[in-house]
């Protein structure tokens, strides 16, 4: 029984992930529309040029080396936050209770996500450097570093029943652990300087998150006030403010404060004190007039039921909708407007292009499937259950999808040096790998997989 449930709750968020790159790819494809028409491309490249402001008094917010954010800068820095709040509360969970939560069920998906991740960086700055000796275009080597979770496991989910529950649950997991190394790498790699006073203030409202934790504070608003001014204060300090958003997730309580059972037990001991009244169809939908004591029993299940899910799980939940279909969609639309009229074919077969490209396509699939194929031959990790080695390729391949935070990683990687070419030919590059990615791993899927599977959808 636990494990029916866990299964139709996996297959629950691959649901949510299926109709999140759906919309991702219509975004995709309208802002590369709208970029290359003539009639709408300069339009288009200063949409994202105007600024944003929320003020009070003289303070005003959205700022960015004291000047008032872009509507680009505001997407990229801001809004791209509450996304890595959101990633870093799925880290978080799974750490604790999921897919990551033990050696044995995390090891295979880490084994695989570093090879992900040190075998794509060695590709780019290869190709980089034999094509392009230049020490700016090598900042973008950790931009195909990343597997789209979105975009992967919606690229799996047409192959339904055909695919194990295995294979599923090590693409998810994989994914996740390939969203904690960029985290990790956007940390590190691109803090090119520190304010201190700044800093300071934002370990102020870490310590303060922490201490609400300890203290099994359950408001969400507490978390989000506080990690509103954190991020404010990151973004002064140097250190990219999406981190911010995983900052604040990490603090935010995963746990009951009394305990499941004694929520549930409430809720029972609550509901059998209403009487069983027979009601026919036709008295149905007839008002009830309820007495003061059913309101206050129904008023104890509501609170009891909202203590027993976590400030974690509550809000995750409700970040879902505003970041799969406000959020990651404008991102895409922002940031994926290639314009193709200054481009050639060289910008895919030299330079960056070609860096971020066969990092896509052949690093991630050599890096996860060599690391994961090592690590079961040698008896350290056991292969998923009901899957073969082909099938298990092509899920490798799947992971060389690599779309939001390899565009992110493009972004802060040459925005702030001012290269727009290359970012063009790194947007290029990261377009063209996911794309043969998919292709290709769907190709080995369908040549691998029963042609009637009869696993769990």
């Amino acid at each position: 029984m636990a494990q029916s449930f866990n299964n139709y709750a996996f297959i629950s968020t691959i649901r949510k992930y299926v109709n999140s790159s759906i919309l991702l790819v219509a975004s995709t494809l309208l802002a590369l529309v709208v970029a290359n028409m003539d009639a709408t491309r300069e339009l288009y490249k200063h949409l994202w040029t105007l600024p944003v402001q929320l003020s009070l008094g003289g303070f005003n917010i959205f700022t960015h080396a004291g000047h008032p954010m872009t509507l680009g800068a505001f997407i990229n820095d801001f809004l791209m936050a509450i996304f890595f709040l959101s990633v870093g509360l799925e880290i978080k969970r799974e750490v604790l209770c999921g897919e990551l939560s033990s050696v044995k069920k995390a090891l295979l998906p880490v084994i695989g996500a570093c090879g992900g991740m040190i075998v794509p960086v060695i590709v780019f700055f290869f190709l980089c450097g034999l094509t392009l000796s230049d020490p700016i275009a090598e900042r973008g080597m950790a931009i195909p570093m990343a597997t789209d979770i979105a975009f992967s496991l919606g690229v799996l989910s047409m192959f339904s029943k055909r695919v194990p529950i295995g294979l599923k649950v090590f693409l998810a997991a994989l994914a996740v652990a390939d969203d904690l190394g960029g985290i990790l790498v956007i940390a590190i790699k691109y803090t090119d300087h520190l304010n201190t006073t700044y800093l300071l203030y934002a370990l102020l409202c870490v310590a303060i998150l922490a201490v609400g934790n300890l203290r099994q504070v359950r408001a969400t608003i507490f978390y989000m006030g506080i990690g509103l001014a954190l991020w404010y204060f990151m973004q002064g300090s140097g250190i990219h403010s999406t981190i911010a958003g995983v900052l604040l997730a990490f603090c935010v309580p995963a746990n009951l404060s009394n305990g499941t059972k004694f929520y549930i037990e409430r809720i029972r001991h609550n509901i059998g004190l209403f009487p069983v009244i027979e009601v026919t169809r036709e008295e149905r939908n007839k008002p009830a007039v309820l007495s003061d004591d059913q309101i206050s029993l129904l008023k104890s299940i509501e609170s009891a039921s909202d203590h027993l899910i976590s400030p974690l799980q509550n809000l995750e939940d409700q970040l879902k909708s505003p970041i799969n279909y406000i959020i990651i969609p404008l991102f895409a639309f922002a940031n994926a407007g290639v314009d193709f009229s200054n481009m050639g074919i060289e910008s895919l077969v030299s330079g960056v292009g070609l860096s971020v490209f066969m990092g896509l396509l052949v690093g991630k699939f050599v890096g996860v499937f060599t690391f994961s194929w090592v690590s079961i031959r040698t008896g350290l990790v056991q292969m998923p259950g009901n899957a073969n080695w082909a099938a298990f390729a092509g899920v490798c391949m799947l992971c060389g999808i690599g779309f939001t935070v390899s565009t992110f990683m493009a972004d802060i990687s040459y925005s702030p040096v001012g290269h727009i070419d290359y970012l063009n030919d790194a947007k290029l590059g990261i377009l063209c790998g996911t794309v043969a990615s998919a292709l290709m791993g769907s190709l080995m899927l369908n040549h691998s997989l029963p042609k009637k599977g009869d696993f769990p959808a």
